[in-house]
């Protein structure tokens, strides 16, 4: 049976859905995944076009808060923001890991030029694939 794995921050509109879509996209063979927010904060386009240039559609995605989640055990539970870490809900028998990325709506607030808003989300888009990719370590090792 997969383990079921959800990646939490504060609105999920970018980086806990760039990581959703990650999961989905390289390692739906083992693990079911999840994303949501403690707020919910809607997709962010550019989290969406970030995504899509790597071939990982994220556009039918929806921002969710942790009450709307499908009644399942989540048996890790990703914090990808400190305001996540720090006001993580509790998830019964989940463990919880808190794996940091900078916040690339709040980096970009101030600039006006999408091509240099876009290399912040690019940035931080293959931060959270490098993530994804070795997430079996985060893990202990453990996958079934």
């Amino acid at each position: 049976m997969k383990q079921n794995i959800l990646f939490l921050c504060t609105g999920n509109s970018c980086r806990s859905q760039m990581a959703e879509g990650w999961g989905k996209h390289l390692k739906s063979d083992k693990f079911n995944f999840y994303s949501a927010g403690t707020k919910k904060h809607g997709l962010n386009p550019f989290a969406i076009k970030a995504m899509g240039e790597v071939g990982v559609d994220i556009s039918g995605h929806e921002s969710n808060t942790t009450d709307e989640l499908p009644e399942v055990k989540m048996d890790y539970v990703f914090t990808v923001c400190s305001d996540a870490h720090e006001n993580c809900p509790f998830f019964p028998g989940g463990k919880i890991i808190h794996t940091g990325f900078d916040d690339p709506p709040r980096l970009t607030s101030h600039i006006d030029d999408e091509e240099e808003k876009m290399i912040v989300y690019r940035r931080v888009r293959d931060e959270i694939k490098e993530m994804v990719n070795n997430i079996e370590s985060y893990l202990g090792g453990k996958n079934e």
